[in-house]
């Protein structure tokens, strides 16, 4: 070969060598390392940018890298140990700010190259947001910062929100003083409105609030557009009751609003107020009522779509178990979603949706909740998916095989116990998500396979390439994890001990390889920017003592590059589409299919898209009947939307009067907002239908009426409570339901046999069709959807109930029949139990006659406690049981697994009010005792006065409001007309005094007692006047007996002057009175004298004379003042109801059959005649909604010539006017309202010891009260006492006199010498006792015997040892105090982890995004103390570091949303 083609071989020899080395290095990441002292307090990227912060909050310095985190520096400008906190501008990623512990503040506009001083008045706030940014890219430098302004003279602080246009270049302006929180309306790009664009909201405290501490309802939300040169208060639709503001947020495209419920017996209870538009404030609605009640520090508002909002409520009191609910699309409406989910202390809760995916979520479930709750047993989680929002939730599928391709020790098929379960939200390994990350599809977790969730320690790691649907398993052993190019590249770093090497994977995890450190590092996390598409990632580790180096950190970033591993960047060959849903019946979501361009996992390539987030694309689906839902005034009933009412329609149409005239009207659907679905392609439920006039509202001022008939008598009817929505059974076994008022009706479920309804008493859209076999029918929406349900057995035959509730709304108890077919000679009646709706029953108990939960919404005991009468001897038909086999009363715990035996021979049991009630036979003395407990444990025997025992006496609980039991204690003797004493109890419901004697009782153990409602301790009865004539002639003569003071003394009503004619009445002596038809002549128990929604309005029937004249013969008469003055409204005998808080009231003749009704719009001032039919009906029953808000009614009945069938008369009043009734609470009077007492029309200015004030609609005002929030009653100050005050000590009764005095031959109780409180004297016992339900203070006090002053402590004053004993350690607890406030740990906190880049003042490590991962977490105080204090306090300023990088949350290392943050406020009334 010549020479010189041997130097061209050789040097392309060398050439080639040196390319192939090239190449051989370019198969490794590039690497550098960075050293650090200390682990951050927070590490993120500025959005779209390769800049990095490393905030050093233990030294207070902050280190910048523009190259991902190859280099480091310290900012320069900020001084060293300066910085408190570096918060980025969420909306312009120029800019940062770092807060000091001082006045002087840093800022960046260059991404951190260089950063300049501003100064604002005070120091920030002990908040972790102390600024909050608008929105607007163009107003960027609008900004607020919340700032705390201490006075050490007044020992307190104050909280003052100051405002800057200009991003703080010029001094900043003062916007409000005392304020929690502030918050620009737009403050995120989800929440898209079109309010004013400088429409601010702050959650400040009204100006009657004085002193360093404010109470809770001084707590409002307030809205400016001018940076509050001017002030609007923010009622929320709820008029200016609207306090107790805890906390705003933002979430997704809702701005929400938690307000604390400050009327009486709320206990803590929550309410959520939500906007989608800054205008329409609608309160959340939840369907369970009790059990999943927001309470305070007991719900979490997690991540939620544009669609809607997610709630989870704390359901459990031990074991932080929760229930997720979610909201329709305009977040007011919320159904359950998903039970027992797993929540931490902190009120984190394991639910994460998959990034960029819509509908598609992950939460973990504890399967054992039973077990945590009962047993305190650790949790067993169990993971789950929605692929549709939460409308259903499945099993995460598990892989056939693991990591070495053998196959899983379990059968993926049996998902009970085989499925994948992965560690989530509350225990967090790293930064950002949890599971997924823009790179479209992709989601890693660490977990196991089988029945339940094993120990960290014991997981592997898991990847799913099609957003959860299905998983594989890539590595053993749990790794943190992070994707880069879009997902090509995927890396995975030990994290359960030291390790020198990553993993990472090229082709969405089918191959990995190994890259060595060349160190032993313990992984602390690691990150990459925050749209996933680059190929630099940073690793933060911790490095043994022995491999660190002098002069190097315990800590280093290490920088890891894998731009070299591929030299092509991808074309359009080497992507391809990718749907987010793979299954075809989930595929299209809001009327679209979601596809994404992604690489294919065998193209050799990088996609090189850096800062490019992936686009979503859309395919429009065909309109089906899930996009759309009911329009305005409609109402959603199984698979049809009905009108609520008469269609409102403008004012030119149906104007001919021709009876076939038609108009276009709603269809009564509409496409649902936001849904995108084709309707040329579809459905096109919303086009306008033609509809004929009669089915449009009529002009204002007339009347309509819809006729119904029905084929047989109406024998049980319901409304669920606050609905329009209507049950009725007729006696031919069939079920109708009306969910408009009853101006439509359709037959549930054609050709079932039913035997009841029954309607949960806990939960007002929870009801139960019960039909003669084990096959029942349930809805838990109001009767919109039924589902049908099997029972463990038949209904009972028994007479016992068939179903029991309580509070919790899953706890159901079901009594039927076993053992009753054929010969039957086992026929018993056997108690079942189910925690979760019916899904699963649980054995209690053989032959009983009632089995009942204990616990009950005032009866607040053990959850799990059952009680059940049992027959002693359990064997053969309980058909044929008597007396000797006695019943008796069991306590089970536990859910009956730990049984007690309460009593050995029992009639029955009741509970009522707070009071559980036991009526024990003795069959030594073959009489019966009453037993009354408050804890469900321990029982007291009831005392009574001489000859008014119940073991010679039959008995009736009566109704209590009062802190006491009213018992009727029949006195007459069988076979005489019945009637007997009325007793009522101490507070505790174990010494019976007489209240009133001979009052009127029915065979059927019924008494003429009611109270009014509305008005405590003002009720009626009625007397027997003429005890000893009516014992012989069997004729009882009956008076009416007020009492306004809960029993204490009872008055004849006075009668009114004239009639309803202008006429005096016959007799005017002084023995007439008026006399009024009570309790035991109803045919419906539910028509009473009272309403809630009218207060101080009664109506009866009766007559003016010495005596109550038969029904016949009496007349109409109503009360404005709680029954101290009456009037006649009109003659003869009339059924009544109220309608719109009594702006309607209407009357029916009930002596007759009529066609006609009476009705009133100013309380009887004045009554106009309605003509409903043509032929006349009888009138049995006049109905309306059970708060009588509604002016629409029912009227049900027969017709004379059908008595077998029934008629249901619907009568709307609804366009009588349109005219809203205008309420102004600041300017009383100059309003449709009037403020009104009990005390205007008596003497006595105060009623309980307390003079009161109520609002009412004012009698001439014609207009519609509708849904205008109800004001609470105004307290206006507490009165002396006087004899009104006091009743009858145990023992004692009044004689002729109305002095109270012993009974001849009885003892009086001993002296209580208890000192309670801080009382320095405690007093001798007399004939009196206070009535338990006033307030009144000193005054004329009969009660107190002789004073002796209280021993030990008690015998000096409280300032004495106020002074003695407190003031010593006055300055620490005010210090401790105010940081236990400030610090977020206060009782009331709202906490807001809104992502992983919220900024934790106490040294939280994350990074994130508010617009993924919203929550409003209320953390439980009780679990936090001064040790907590204590414990936070040295972690923030020593040690902050390893327990703050857990908290992983939000999506990424995207800047912070000051969406999230804590909201104090001082709730405590000080």
């Amino acid at each position: 070969m010549a020479p010189a083609h041997r130097t061209a071989a050789f040097l392309w020899a060398v050439l080639t060598l040196l390319l192939w080395c090239g190449f051989a290095v370019a198969q490794d990441p590039q690497t550098s390392i960075s050293y650090f002292d200390n682990l951050p307090g927070r590490l993120f990227f500025f959005e779209d940018t390769p800049t990095a912060v490393y905030h050093d909050t233990t030294d207070g310095d902050v280190y910048i890298t523009q190259d991902e985190g190859r280099t480091w520096d310290r900012a320069s400008g900020i001084p060293r140990g300066e910085a408190l906190m570096v918060i980025p501008h969420p909306f312009d990623t120029r800019y940062a700010f770092v807060l000091t512990a001082g006045t002087t503040h840093y800022r960046t506009e260059d991404r951190g190259r260089t950063w300049r001083s501003f100064s604002v008045p005070v120091a920030p706030a002990f908040t972790p947001y102390p600024l909050s940014f608008h929105s607007d890219p163009s107003k960027w430098g609008y900004i607020l910062y919340q700032g705390t302004e201490c006075t050490l003279a007044g020992w307190g602080c104050t909280d003052i929100t100051y405002y800057t246009t200009d991003g703080f270049s010029s001094d900043t302006k003062e916007l409000l003083t005392d304020t929690s929180r502030c918050q620009f309306a737009h403050s995120s790009k989800d929440f898209k409105h079109d309010a004013h664009p400088d429409l601010i909201y702050c959650v400040g405290f009204d100006s009657s609030s004085t002193g360093n501490y404010h109470s809770i309802s001084s707590s409002r939300l307030y809205s400016s557009t001018d940076f509050f040169h001017t002030t609007t208060l923010e009622t929320l639709g709820m008029g200016r009751g609207a306090k107790g503001v805890v906390a705003l947020a933002i979430v997704s495209k809702f701005a929400v609003v938690a307000l604390k419920d400050l009327s009486p017996g709320a206990d803590g209870t929550m309410m959520l107020y939500v906007t989608v538009d800054t205008k329409e404030w609608a309160k959340a609605q939840f369907p369970h009522a009790s059990q999943a009640r927001l309470r305070e520090n007991a719900y979490t508002i997690v991540e939620s779509t544009v669609h809607s909002l997610a709630v989870d409520v704390l359901s459990q009191d031990q074991g932080a178990i929760g229930t997720l609910f979610v909201s329709n699309s305009n977040g007011t409406y919320f159904v359950e979603s998903l039970p027992d989910t797993n929540r931490n202390a902190a009120g984190y809760v394991d639910y994460e949706n998959v990034y960029g995916i819509e509908g598609v979520g992950i939460a973990n479930v504890v399967s054992n909740s039973l077990d945590v709750e009962r047993k305190g047993q650790p949790k067993k989680l169990r993971s789950m998916i929605t692929l549709n929002d939460g409308s259903s939730w499945a099993a995460l599928r598990a892989p056939s095989g693991d990591v070495d391709g053998h196959n899983v020790p379990c059968n993926p098929d049996d998902e009970e116990s085989c499925s994948l379960h992965l560690y989530s939200v509350t225990n967090p390994h790293n930064f950002g998500r949890v599971f997924s990350s823009p790179a479209p599809g992709f989601v890693v977790g660490v977990g196991s396979i089988g029945k339940q969730l094993a120990p960290y320690e014991d997981c592997d790691t898991f990847l799913s390439i099609d957003a959860g649907l299905t998983w594989r398993m890539i590595q053993r052993n749990a790794h943190i994890y992070e994707f880069g190019d879009s997902g090509s590249i995927i890396l995975l770093v030990d994290d359960e001990g030291p390790t020198d090497s990553v993993v990472y994977s090229l082709d969405f995890g089918k191959t990995w390889k190994s890259y060595n450190l060349g160190m032993s590092v313990r992984a602390r996390g690691l990150t990459s920017v925050s749209d996933a598409t680059s190929q630099k990632f940073m690793l933060l580790v911790q490095i043994a003592r022995k491999d660190q180096k002098a002069g190097q950190g315990r800590y280093a970033v290490i920088y890891l590059d894998f731009a070299g591993l591929r030299s092509r960047k991808c074309g359009d060959d080497d992507f391809e589409r990718w749907y987010a849903r793979a299954t075809p019946d989930t595929e299209c979501l809001l009327g679209v299919k979601q596809w994404y361009k992604r690489r294919k996992a065998d193209a050799d390539c990088y996609v090189g898209d850096k800062f490019i987030d992936p686009t979503i694309h859309e395919e429009p689906c065909p309109c089906e009947d899930h996009d759309y839902e009911c329009d305005y005034n409609y109402i959603r009933s199984d698979d049809k939307c009905i009108p609520s009412g008469l269609e409102r329609i403008p004012s030119n149409m149906c104007t001919s009067g021709r009876p076939d005239e038609t108009y276009m009207g709603s269809s009564g659907y509409r496409l649902i907002a936001g849904d995108r679905c084709d309707k040329g392609r579809g459905l096109r439920k919303d086009e306008p239908t033609s509809k004929s006039c009669s089915q449009a509202q009529p002009a204002e001022g007339e009347i309509t009426t819809q006729l119904h008939d029905c084929p047989a008598d109406i024998v049980q009817y319901e409304f669920f409570k606050d609905s329009s929505t209507i049950l009725v059974r007729l006696s031919d076994h069939t079920i109708w339901q009306s969910s408009n008022e009853g101006f439509t009706w359709e037959q549930k479920f054609p050709g079932e046999r039913f035997l009841a309804f029954y309607m949960n008493t806990h939960t007002n859209d929870r009801a139960y069709l019960i039909t003669e076999t084990s096959k029942y029918y349930y809805t838990t929406d109001g009767g919109r959807y039924w589902h049908q349900a099997n029972a463990p057995s038949r209904p009972n035959s028994f007479r016992a109930s068939v179903m029991s509730f309580q509070p919790r709304s899953d706890y159901l108890i079901w009594v039927g029949d076993v053992g009753c077919d054929g010969a039957a000679e086992q026929c018993r009646a056997q108690a079942q139990y189910s925690r979760d709706h019916g899904r699963n029953w649980h054995f209690i108990d053989d032959y009983v006659v009632n089995c009942a939960w204990a616990r009950d919404e005032e009866l607040k005991i053990d959850a799990t406690q059952i009680l059940c009468e049992s027959y002693l001897h359990k064997e053969g038909s309980q058909r044929t049981f008597g007396r000797n086999n006695p019943l008796e009363l069991i306590s089970g715990r536990d859910y009956y697994g730990k049984k007690t035996k309460l009593f050995d021979h029992v009639v029955g049991f009741t509970k009522f009010s707070e009071f559980l009630i036991v009526a024990e036979y003795v069959p030594q003395r073959n009489a019966l005792d009453l037993q009354v407990s408050l804890d469900g444990r321990t029982f007291a025997e009831g005392q009574f006065p001489p000859g008014m025992h119940p073991n010679t006496h039959a008995y009736t609980i009566l109704e209590s409001s009062t802190d006491a039991i009213f018992l009727h204690m029949t006195m007459s003797e069988y076979p005489a007309p019945f009637w007997g004493n009325i007793l009522k109890s101490n507070s505790n419901g174990t010494y019976f005094g007489l209240s009133v004697e001979n009052v009127n009782r029915d065979q059927y153990g019924y008494v003429d007692f009611e109270k009014f409602a509305g008005l405590d301790g003002i009720a009626l009865a009625n007397i027997v006047a003429n005890p000893a004539e009516a014992a012989l002639t069997g004729v009882k003569a009956l008076q009416t007996r007020i009492t306004h003071n809960d029993g204490g003394t009872w008055k004849p009503l006075t009668p009114p002057a004239a009639d309803s004619l202008g006429q005096s009445y016959s007799c005017s002596t002084t023995k007439c009175a008026l006399h009024v038809h009570g309790y035991t002549e109803r045919t419906d128990a539910r028509a009473t004298y009272s309403s809630p929604s009218v207060v101080g309005v009664v109506m009866a029937v009766g007559n003016v004379g010495e005596t109550l004249a038969p029904y016949t013969e009496s007349d109409t008469f109503l009360s404005r003042d709680g029954g101290f003055t009456w009037q006649e409204v009109h003659k003869d005998a009339h059924l009544w109801e109220f309608g719109d808080s009594g702006s309607v009231i209407l009357l029916v003749n009930d002596e007759e059959p009529t066609d006609h009704v009476l009705f009133t719009t100013d309380e009887g001032l004045s009554w106009r005649e309605y003509q409903f039919s043509k032929d006349k009906l009888r009138i049995k029953a006049i109905v309306t909604v059970p708060d009588d808000t509604s002016r629409k009614f029912m009227l049900f009945g027969y017709s004379p010539q059908s008595p077998a069938a029934s008629v249901i008369v619907h009568i709307d009043f609804t366009s009588l006017t349109h005219r809203q009734c205008q309420l102004n609470e600041d300017n009383p009077g100059h309003d449709d309202f009037e403020l009104w007492s009990p005390s205007e029309e008596r003497q006595e200015v105060c009623l309980f010891g307390r003079q009161t004030l109520y609002h009412r609609r004012k009698r001439d005002a014609n207009c519609v009260v509708g849904k205008i929030p109800k004001i609470g009653e105004k307290f206006v100050s507490n009165c002396a006492c006087t004899e009104e005050d006091f009743e009858c000590e145990f023992n004692h009764v009044k004689n002729d006199k109305g002095k109270c005095v012993l009974i001849a031959g009885m003892t009086p109780l001993e002296s209580d010498s208890t000192c309670r409180g801080d009382d320095e004297y405690w007093y001798e016992r007399t004939a009196y006792r206070k009535v338990r339900y006033s307030s009144c203070e000193g005054g004329y006090r009969p009660d107190r015997g002789s004073s002796h002053r209280c021993p030990g402590l008690r015998g000096h004053s409280t300032f004495f040892w106020l002074t003695i004993l407190l003031l010593p350690i006055a300055v620490t607890v005010v210090v401790v105090w105010w940081w236990y406030k400030k610090s977020g740990l206060a009782r009331g906190t709202i906490r807001l982890p809104s992502s992983a880049s919220d900024y934790q003042p106490l040294g939280s490590f994350g990074s994130g995004s508010g617009n993924v991962l919203d929550t409003i977490a209320s953390v439980p105080w009780f679990l936090l103390g001064l040790a907590g204090i204590a414990y936070v306090y040295v972690s923030s300023t020593v040690d902050n570091l390893v327990g703050a990088f857990r908290s992983r949350r939000g999506y990424r290392d995207v800047p912070v949303d000051e969406d999230a943050q804590i909201l104090r406020f001082e709730d405590e009334e000080e």
